[in-house]
């Protein structure tokens, strides 16, 4: 057994306190999470396919676990002790078969909830997963839902944040090559964006609290609704580059400017463009709106400037 598997599985052999398991712990959302929940003195299992990453969250005294939500076991092993669960499904961006992958991680958390007996769950999903089929990448959330529902006997909270700003590092690359931003989507197309750190801390806040009973949706919508046009020239201006400009590519041109990286699947890729398309004829964002309930603080202004410093520090440049 490995060092970090072994200290996770020492700690919660040891802990008598509550203790939560949060999945995708070193990613954008988990990470503020295991973070928050630090901070109050809870104990944290930090469950992740990154050793590396891990580690830092361990200096902070979260428990880490190494290991591939696909395999049912390691599922049910990471669950075993825990109080109460978030869960994610980190999309596999080689995967040829997505959405079968993000439905074999659904089951086994759904299989782990069970067989361990947790009561109280939040699930990451996203706008869009009300309509089940047609929202790309988000269709395997929506199955993550529906499994879950079948679960009379637990506490299911289940968020769905609008489009993460965090996605739009994804256009570093296309600037520094290109000189432009673009992608599948409409550049005056307004649509509802949240910071990752904004979801990260409705679900700490609901972890802590364990108030929700049933099965309960919450939405998380952002500020305000944005355009890639009106983005581009909030970029622009924080990364000295005053004329920046978003321009629409084809389905097919997006496509190939996502495998052609090396970094995406074909299949990935179909499915990233079938969200696009969702959003795109308003599909996704049809069946919610904007309220002092569900709107968060982080502005896009404010987004711009973490834009920029991770713009000026990457690899590309």
């Amino acid at each position: 057994m490995n060092l970090l598997l072994y200290s996770a599985f020492s700690f919660i052999s040891k802990t008598s306190k509550a203790m939560y398991a949060i999945t995708g712990a070193t990613g954008n959302v988990g990470k503020v999470i295991v973070n928050e929940l630090l901070a109050k003195g809870k104990n944290v299992l930090g469950i992740s396919r990154s050793a590396d990453k891990l580690e830092s969250l361990m200096v902070k005294g979260a428990a880490p676990l190494v290991g591939d939500l696909t395999d049912v076991a390691f599922v049910r092993k990471s669950f075993d002790g825990a109080t109460a669960v978030f869960c994610i499904i980190p999309l596999n961006a080689q995967s040829k078969e997505p959405r079968k992958d993000q439905q074999t991680i659904a089951r086994n958390y759904v299989n782990a909830v069970k067989e361990n007996g947790i009561k109280h769950v939040v699930l990451l999903s996203s706008v869009g997963a009300d309509l089940r089929n047609g929202a790309g990448v988000i269709d395997g959330l929506a199955d993550m839902e529906v499994y879950f529902s079948e679960l009379k006997d637990v506490n299911v909270l289940i968020l769905r944040p609008a489009y993460f700003m965090e996605n739009i590092l994804n256009q570093i690359g296309i600037i520094k090559q290109m000189g432009m931003m673009g992608s599948a989507l409409k550049g005056d197309l307004k649509i509802p964006m949240v910071a990752a750190k904004d979801v990260a801390a409705v679900a700490a806040k609901h972890l802590l609290n364990m108030n929700f009973k049933g099965q309960t949706v919450e939405y998380i919508l952002g500020q305000r609704d944005v355009s890639y046009n009106e983005i581009a020239t909030h970029l622009g201006k924080a990364i000295g580059k005053p004329d920046l400009k978003y321009v629409q590519f084809s389905y097919a041109d997006a496509k190939k400017s996502m495998v052609q990286s090396g970094a995406i699947s074909e299949n990935v890729a179909d499915f990233l463009n079938a969200m696009s398309e969702g959003l795109n004829n308003g599909k996704i964002n049809s069946n919610h709106k904007p309220s002092s309930n569900n709107s968060s603080p982080t502005k896009l202004e404010e987004f711009a400037e973490d834009f920029a410093k991770t713009f000026g520090g990457s690899v590309l440049a």
